[in-house]
């Protein structure tokens, strides 16, 4: 089994969504089953999946024995891929969850104040020794901020090739427990997310190698 954590220091950088796509788009590309953890007290992504129809990826949660018996009874259980939402602060529990996956995504909105944001994942991150790749997340259509936001976060660290911009489809089928994916199979966010998973893939079976 193999553990992707989404964690970021700065809110509103779309970890839930992200998250919550990223699943869903395991689980329909064969790579489940999936479950999903959702650490962060404004409880998110938990509401999203109460939403869902669909009965995957399943919801999880930590038990009384802490995040490490919990990631090892999900493996016994048959589950192949976790994905974990956190809380937008750096705190000794993060790093802890940090310490147990086997690579962390940290989304970055293409922005001046997000990124002076991203020192203390960074850091956090690499005190773990932990794997890591940027998503470059709710990018606007302007590819010139884009451009530089992505040149400035690959002098720190791997950044994905795919950009995920934002649009309202994301939205409209996240209040509904859906996926971009789910609800517009065709369009160009769920191709993005497509992508961005295949990336993920290849990164997770690379380490795995």
């Amino acid at each position: 089994m193999q553990t992707i954590v989404v964690t970021s220091r700065k809110g509103g950088a779309g970890k839930t969504t992200l998250s919550g796509h990223l699943a869903v788009e395991a689980e329909q590309k064969g790579a489940g089953p999936v479950a999903i953890l959702d650490l962060d007290p404004m409880g998110s992504l938990a509401s999203w999946w109460n939403e869902r129809e669909e009965p995957t990826p399943v919801m999880a949660e930590i038990g009384p024995k802490g995040l490490v018996a919990t990631l090892k009874q999900l493996a016994a259980q048959g589950v192949k891929l976790v994905v974990i939402d956190t809380p937008p602060f750096a705190s000794e529990e993060i790093a802890n969850v940090v310490k147990a996956s086997d690579l962390c995504l940290v989304p970055v909105v293409p922005s001046p104040h997000d990124l002076r944001a991203i020192g203390d994942s960074i850091e956090m991150v690499e005190r773990q020794k932990k794997p890591m790749i940027f998503v470059v997340n709710n990018a606007s259509t302007n590819g010139k901020l884009t451009l530089q936001a992505v040149t400035a976060l690959s002098q720190h660290g791997t950044v994905a090739p795919v950009v995920i911009h934002t649009r309202q489809d994301f939205r409209s089928s996240m209040v509904k427990g859906r996926t971009v994916g789910e609800a517009f199979p065709k369009g160009k966010s769920a191709a993005e997310i497509t992508g961005l998973w295949v990336y993920i893939q290849a990164r997770l079976k690379k380490g795995a190698a």
